[in-house]
């Protein structure tokens, strides 16, 4: 697929509120810090070093938003990575309180963020997790007792397999878990909207300025075809799309392809029988579905991740089986949007946030493997907090967290990856 400096043909593009667009960088500027990305990690780590009283130039190669964070599915959902008990041998049991913490919080940080800068969104609250198998709705009943021993404040509610209806109209689950703390947006307007949040408080957006090179040392010099950037920090925020700047981190990263389709808008009475609650909704398989309404009632169904590095040529052919198995009655509902993009996978799928060790002054927030909405936030708070004051408790405790870096190389880390995921589908339906 073929990568454009606009952004993707997705739903979200035409229903986006007011699309500024910015100028690139032409000048010689300096800065405190100067951010690379304008994705949710950039955008929100600069809103949050402005807040703090420091000057921040952001750089973006191609919009705002352009990434995963303006094509997202567009689900608020809980949790910091897959299953965080198992860092307790890097981070000691209180960090693992710290990062389940973490995973609520950053929920409700978004939420924060909408209301402070009255960021129009299609935020909605309710979600419901889908058990495609008896065991996975079993494991339900732990995870909603260990939400309540945490003192989660929403409420959470088990949906057994008779009552899906209440929740789903599809014949295809086992049950589900609902919690009202979790919610659907439009990721797109989330992030346009934070961006002027951002230049309201003095942070300086370049858009269409790739950068060439980085010239490290105690001052970094950030180097634009037509201009550069001269900050005491910088913070590298490029996820699926950092590439080849800093391979110290890119080969920590697989960028993965994920795919959205979205349907002609339904009429009431169908939409209401197909989510009954508006709720967003996601089951348990590796290559999970996810699916909700949008704000003028289509369906957004979106999954499939591919780890081979190639797009199906018809997105929109490869994505309707997977709907009409979940959602049969939709076989003669035409599809008007179709589109993908990359995401960050990491290989324990917990996200890589720190300073590089060779450069103190670089920081990084990457790799959130499908949780990226809320945790990109929390990540920009973190590193936010760890340029302005010199240190993080939330900063250490993810940086502890060791990372491994996909072998064979750029040619081979998508293939064997995408073998590996293939074993693990196989295990699905053994």
């Amino acid at each position: 697929m073929m990568q454009s400096n606009e952004h993707a043909p997705s739903y979200y593009r035409a229903s986006a509120n007011a699309m500024v667009q910015r100028p690139a960088l032409e000048a010689d500027l300096s800065a405190d810090v100067c951010v690379i990305g304008g994705g949710f990690t950039g955008v929100n780590t600069a809103i949050e070093l402005a807040q703090r009283g420091l000057s921040v130039v952001l750089l973006e190669a191609r919009r705002i938003g352009w990434g995963a964070s303006g094509r997202n599915g567009g689900q608020l959902i809980r949790g910091i990575g897959h299953d965080v008990s198992g860092f307790a041998k890097y981070v000691g049991e209180e960090g693992v309180r710290y990062m389940e913490r973490a995973g609520i919080d950053s929920v409700a940080l978004v939420g924060q963020r909408i209301a402070e800068h009255g960021i129009d969104c299609d935020l909605r609250w309710g979600f419901c997790e889908l058990a495609n198998t008896p065991a996975q709705f079993a494991a339900f009943k732990g995870e909603q007792a260990h939400l309540a021993a945490m003192g989660y404040a929403p409420e959470t509610r088990l949906v057994g397999p008779h009552d899906m209806a209440q929740v789903v109209g599809s014949t295809v689950y086992a049950g589900g878990l609902v919690d009202m703390g979790s919610g659907h947006l439009h990721p797109l307007n989330l992030v346009l909207g934070e961006a002027q949040a951002a230049e309201a408080l003095g942070v300086r957006i370049f858009e269409y300025s790739p950068v060439l090179e980085l010239i490290h040392g105690e001052t970094v010099q950030v180097r634009c075809a037509s201009g550069s950037v001269r900050a005491a920090n910088l913070v590298l925020a490029c996820n699926a799309h950092l590439e080849e700047l800093e391979p110290r981190l890119s080969g920590k990263v697989l960028p993965a392809g994920s795919y959205i389709i979205a349907t002609e808008p339904l009429p009431e009475p169908l939409a209401q029988q197909l989510i009954p609650q508006n709720l967003a909704l996601c089951d348990q398989k590796v290559g999970l579905d996810y699916y909700r309404l949008t704000a003028d009632r289509r369906l957004l169904f979106g999954g499939a991740c591919h780890y081979s590095g190639r797009d199906p040529q018809d997105i929109a052919a490869y994505m309707r089986p997977k709907m009409l198995k979940v959602f049969p009655q939709l076989a003669n509902t035409a599809i008007e949007f179709q589109w993908g993009g990359k995401i960050g996978i990491t290989a324990n799928r917990f996200p890589q946030v720190g300073r590089l060790k060779q450069y103190p002054n670089v920081f990084y927030a990457q790799g959130y493997s499908g949780h990226g909405l809320n945790v990109t936030h929390w990540c920009a708070r973190l590193l936010a907090e760890g340029i302005h004051a010199g240190a993080s408790q939330g900063l250490d405790i993810f940086s502890q967290v060791p990372h491994m870096t996909f072998p064979g190389g750029k040619a081979l880390r998508s293939p064997l990856l995408a073998l590996g995921m293939l074993w693990y589908r196989l295990r699905e339906v053994l």
